[in-house]
């Protein structure tokens, strides 16, 4: 018998190919027969029908930081909400584990890197994760049973060097024995089911006191000898952040990325290639990692995003603008003394200079703040500014954008919230996002989902695309926007019959009204544990989502059903061959 049959639904598989109808039948957390219409005579244990839904594969999120999340929120909200019933975890360098066991305060210095690189509440990491694991093996099987969607992990490159050399690793070198001993621990997440190596050396990435992460101090050597033991293990990735890319690589990083991938014979993504044709510079030099990989025996595949995810800003907490070269010194003050230095003309135009500069970078799409929204408010200085452009507020007041800006957030202590408008939503940019896709070294991915909570909400991008390309721009076809957000990842990540709507394939499914799906509005919610702020957004017209046979969602509610497996390498996934 079978556990549930949907019938008539519209079937986009995943593969690229045409959509056909037929009905879909699930047996043991597996797709059990896909035929035509009305002939299926096997019994069902209940069926819907599905007449004018697309029934799609579960969509896979490559870049997650869903690691601590998954602890007080199984259901990885709002992803599942959005169709997505596969995460990757343990990205840029940054996991919850190993911890060594007789150093209890490395928890503590791990939350609070968290909190500060990662944009996650420490309140949530204190309240919501018990902590209670040293090694890797143990922090998976923390989450075992416990979650709604599949989640795989890399191992950070920054617990690795925590857990081997203490408070050196921030900063210093290991000595041969202890990158022996970061070899071998490296060796023992991946026995145990880590899906490879995840590493940083981005400058924009500092810990809880403000010093550069622990794997940031890296020579190539030490990240070499570690892709190394990545290419021992069956079914494993490298994924890596360098400073270049933000904006465009140095050639000193192209060399790495290149040698990394390689030498461990495995594919290498990186996040987030941004495309904006007013700097048509960037894609091509982005990419040139990728065809010298592809020459030199790896693959390097880049991460970018197809929507343009809400983002917003404050002057009195840290977020991007405190990224902008020379605006760290001056945000980072206390309030009243900040205050006082963003009123001074002189420091406003040097800090203007400096977020209009090259060495900011792509820090420059922040610069142009006549175009800011204002967000929350929260002084009656400010009452019926929100919603709000700067550009009406700072003529209406004969000032400049961002002096007006300023005094608009001097007057809630810095509290309000900001709204840049991005300057990349142009036709020769979509056009440019459409033409850079069809690279075979280019995939979607890069939402960040279960970070940066308070400040963007990267989570809703495949209803979003959808969307977008059914009743929208549509710069792909259905079919095509299927696959970007199923099978391309599932077979980049190696994972073994995920991704397809096929027999004998896991029951990952996402039904949906392709009249109306689509994500809601970011709004900020009090949700975390320690009721702590994030960004939600609603999905719109999900019907229902299903990991491996089990509905975990029902018109946009969780049925409270935790069916997701760990992903291990090796058990899960398969090497993905570079060749």
């Amino acid at each position: 018998m079978l556990d549930h049959l949907i019938r008539g639904a519209t079937v986009v598989d995943g593969t690229g190919g045409p959509s056909y109808t037929a009905d879909v039948g699930i047996r043991d957390g597996r797709i059990a027969v896909v035929a035509e219409p009305g002939t299926v005579t096997e019994p069902a244990a209940t069926t819907e029908d599905a007449t004018g839904l697309v029934l799609a594969p579960g969509f896979v999120d490559p870049h997650t930081h869903y690691d601590a999340q998954l602890f007080w929120d199984p259901y990885a909200t709002p992803s599942m909400n959005h169709g997505v019933t596969t995460v990757a975890g343990g990205n840029c360098g940054f996991t919850l584990a190993p911890l060594h066991p007789d150093r209890p305060e490395d928890a503590d210095y791990t939350r609070r890197m968290m909190a500060r690189v990662e944009g996650m509440a420490l309140r949530a990491l204190e309240e919501g994760v018990d902590w209670t694991w040293s090694g890797f093996r143990e922090y998976l099987d923390a989450l075992e049973g416990r979650i709604a969607v599949n989640a795989g992990f890399m191992v950070g490159h920054c617990a690795l060097r925590r857990y081997v050399m203490g408070a050196d690793a921030t900063g210093g070198q290991p000595t041969p024995a202890q990158l022996d001993a970061m070899l071998a621990l490296l060796h023992d997440a991946m026995d145990a089911g880590a899906w490879g190596l995840s590493t940083t050396q981005s400058a924009t990435h500092s810990d809880g006191d403000g010093r550069p992460v622990a794997s940031r101090a890296a020579l190539p050597e030490e990240l070499l000898a570690l892709s190394r033991a990545v290419g021992e293990h069956e079914g494993t990735q490298l994924e890596a952040i360098v400073a270049g890319c933000l904006d465009q690589f140095s050639d000193e990083e192209i060399d790495l990325l290149v040698d990394m991938t390689a030498t461990a014979g495995r594919p290498l993504n990186w996040n987030v290639l941004t495309i904006d044709a007013a700097v048509p510079e960037r894609v091509p030099r982005q990419l040139v990692p990728s065809e010298r990989a592809r020459r030199a025996g790896g693959r390097i595949v880049a991460l970018t995003m197809p929507i343009l995810t809400p983002m917003n800003m404050s002057l009195g907490t840290f977020c991007a603008l405190n990224l902008i070269p020379g605006w760290g010194d001056v945000l980072a003050l206390p309030v009243p003394e900040r205050i006082e230095r963003l009123r001074d003309a002189d420091t406003r135009a040097e800090m203007l200079r400096r977020a209009d500069s090259k060495e900011a970078g792509v820090f420059r799409r922040l610069a142009d703040f006549a175009r800011y929204v204002i967000g929350d408010t929260y002084s009656a200085a400010n009452e019926g500014l929100t919603g709000r452009v700067v550009r009406d507020i700072a003529a209406e007041r004969g000032q400049d954008p961002f002096h007006c800006l300023v005094e608009i957030c001097a007057a809630d202590d810095l509290r309000t919230v900001l709204w840049p408008m991005p300057t990349d939503n142009d036709p020769a940019s979509w056009a440019l996002r459409q033409e850079t896709w069809e690279h075979e070294d280019v995939m979607l991915g890069g939402s960040d989902a279960g970070a940066h909570l308070d400040r963007m909400c990267g989570a809703p991008y495949t209803t979003r695309f959808l969307g977008d390309c059914l009743r929208g721009r549509r710069l792909v076809p259905l079919e095509r926007a299927v696959k970007m957000l199923t099978d391309d990842p599932a077979r980049l990540f190696g994972l073994r019959e995920r991704g397809r709507i096929e027999e004998g394939f896991h029951a990952d499914l996402v039904l949906f009204d392709p009249e109306r799906v689509d994500a809601g509005p970011a709004t900020l919610v009090h949700d975390l544990p320690g009721d702590s702020p994030r960004l939600d957004s609603r999905a719109v017209g999900i019907v229902s989502v299903r990991v491996n046979g089990v509905e975990t969602l029902r018109d946009d509610k969780v049925t409270g059903a935790v069916p997701g497996t760990v992903l291990r390498s090796g058990r899960d996934t398969r090497t993905v061959s570079t060749a």
